[in-house]
């Protein structure tokens, strides 16, 4: 988003953006955020189908833009926790920057290894598209995308494994 805007904007307007739009930010999964009394915005995001309680889950938030979708360096906020699911099910708190078009997507690292392994690794996106091996797994961000609105937002993710 960072080299859109610089290409789109100019002067004052550009620095009242870039900082809210920082990329790459770690953060906890806290679900106080995503409470009934809480402000938002933020996505309150339940994800189903874990096979087991092993390795490692990662839950990532884009812009809702084609040239930042699933793309190196473009997401907004991580989180990275062990693998405890009850009953197949975890839940997420994902804050954002503002109201607007976003996705999430959600991998399970069974093994913790750090990499994706397509024969036993789980994954996810907003809205649940239908992923394959022929599109490599990565929806266009017209199927994934979604409103978030100024408060908390609900989605279910459901976790497909090959």
């Amino acid at each position: 988003m960072f080299k859109v805007a610089m290409g789109l904007m100019v002067g004052t307007t550009l620095f009242a953006v870039a900082p809210a739009m920082a990329h790459g930010q770690e953060i906890a999964n806290d679900l106080s955020r995503c409470s009934a009394d809480a402000k938002g915005p933020a996505v309150l995001v339940d994800v189903r189908g874990f096979t087991a309680a092993a390795g490692k889950v990662r839950v990532q938030s884009y812009p809702g833009t084609k040239n930042a979708w699933l793309s190196k360096g473009e997401w907004l906020n991580r989180i990275d926790v062990p693998a405890r699911p009850t009953n197949g099910a975890m839940r997420f708190c994902m804050p954002m920057p503002r109201p607007g078009t976003y996705g999430i997507a959600v991998r399970h690292d069974k093994n913790g290894n750090g990499k994706t392994d397509i024969s036993s690794d789980g994954g996810g996106f907003s809205n649940n598209p239908s992923i394959s091996i022929f599109n490599l797994g990565k929806p266009s961000v017209n199927k994934a995308a979604f409103q978030v609105g100024p408060g908390v937002t609900k989605i279910t993710i459901n976790l497909k494994y090959m």
